[in-house]
């Protein structure tokens, strides 16, 4: 079937070299969040009370000097990277010879579209003055005085811990460097891409299973104040034996993905 001369258009747009240099700015931002997202953690793990998620994170961006400037930047970066994986969950992996493979690249880049919207939505929220919000708890409340709502709740629990099952799986295989030109890379730099992207992918996808197994248990017990976001997740972390020491080990895990997504905003394949 050929394409339309909207589709052609479309296309064109999304891989168009503004939005590609947009896109890796977007990822160099995404890079900057997870390394504060790291510090409020690490001050948790020593006794704060600061909200150690991507919220807390924009939320001491605005209150820097020209913070909503930047906040600003970073919304049209998160977007311009929802443009861009749109493109690639359309058109995109052409290069890759399995469709089974491409296939599953292009749902990747799908969940990649949503997971920077929300990004996108989030920090324009903070931008513009408003909270970042509460972790999902009120919609979890909703959804829950539904006969179906419990399944629903319990569906996306399950699927928030698959995807960080999946993130750990991704760190620890290093796929996440099939889609970068690391060998345009000198060793040590390649080596140091590989070992934060590893480290860093398999600490960030523990967190993620932990607010899935925090949400299915909302679903199953019918409480929704349990249906928090990472904030809660590492709290609740920090909460148990061994907890400080075990949220210092994910803090790490996030400066070295932080640190990664510099390199991925730079080899990426945009």
């Amino acid at each position: 079937m050929s394409e339309t001369s909207a589709e052609r258009e479309a296309r064109r747009v999304a891989g168009s070299k503004p939005v590609r240099a947009a896109a890796r700015a977007g990822l160099l931002a995404n890079g900057i969040i997870h390394l504060l997202v790291a510090w409020l953690a690490l001050r948790v793990a020593f006794g704060g009370s600061e909200r150690a998620d991507q919220g807390g994170a924009l939320q001491t961006v605005a209150a820097e000097p020209f913070g909503q400037v930047l906040l600003w930047l970073i919304v049209a970066g998160f977007a311009a990277v929802v443009v861009w994986r749109a493109g690639e969950a359309i058109w995109g992996f052409r290069y890759v010879v399995d469709t089974g493979e491409r296939a599953r690249k292009r749902m990747f880049s799908a969940g990649e579209v949503v997971l920077f919207g929300a990004l996108a939505v989030l920090a324009g929220r903070v931008a513009g003055g408003s909270s970042a919000g509460g972790g999902g708890q009120g919609l979890t409340a909703q959804l829950l005085r539904y006969p179906v709502g419990r399944v629903l709740v319990v569906v996306v629990g399950v699927g928030v811990l698959a995807a960080g099952v999946i993130m750990v799986y991704r760190g620890w295989q290093k796929t996440f460097t099939e889609d970068m030109d690391l060998y345009r890379a000198a060793p040590p730099v390649r080596a140091v891409a590989e070992r934060t992207g590893q480290f860093g992918s398999m600490a960030k996808g523990t967190a993620v299973a932990i607010v899935g197994v925090l949400v299915t248990f909302a679903g199953l017990t019918y409480q929704p104040t349990r249906a928090q976001g990472l904030d809660a997740a590492l709290k609740t972390l920090a909460a148990q034996p061994f907890g400080p020491a075990l949220l210092v080990v994910i803090a790490l895990g996030f400066v070295s993905y932080g640190v990664f997504a510099f390199f991925d905003a730079r080899y990426h394949r945009v």
